[in-house]
């Protein structure tokens, strides 16, 4: 019983520490697809997430495809975009929406998420 406990502690423990980790961030590969903010390449709000909706700025989001990944940057582009553009994968704000978050956003500014929640800051 009392080894149950422990190991169920330290699981616990373990899971908390990986998640505070991974809240801000968004762990991006060559490929991936997110939706990011449209509103051109100066974009200070630099929003990000993994479904569709508008960004912390008030625009629609866009589908890009993840074409690099250097450190904390990737380059995105869209369909409708001449070239590609800079995102930072770690933001000052993330959704607020809990464990079970679905659409996963970042961004450099506060705001709503595309599932409505308000974004946190990130600490």
């Amino acid at each position: 019983m009392r080894r149950t406990i422990v190991f169920t502690v330290i699981v616990l423990f373990c899971s908390a520490v990986a998640l505070a980790g991974a809240f801000g961030k968004m762990d991006l590969k060559v490929g991936d697809e997110v939706y990011a903010c449209n509103c051109g390449e100066s974009c200070r709000c630099q929003a990000m997430a993994k479904m569709p909706g508008k960004c912390t700025c008030g625009k629609e989001m866009v589908k890009a495809r993840v074409m690099k990944v250097e450190g904390d940057m990737v380059m995105l582009k869209a369909d409708s975009w001449e070239k590609e553009r800079s995102f930072k994968t770690t933001g000052k704000y993330a959704c607020a929406c809990g464990p079970d978050c679905k659409c996963e956003a970042i961004s450099q500014n506060p705001g709503k998420c595309p599932c409505g929640m308000e974004m946190k800051h990130v600490k």
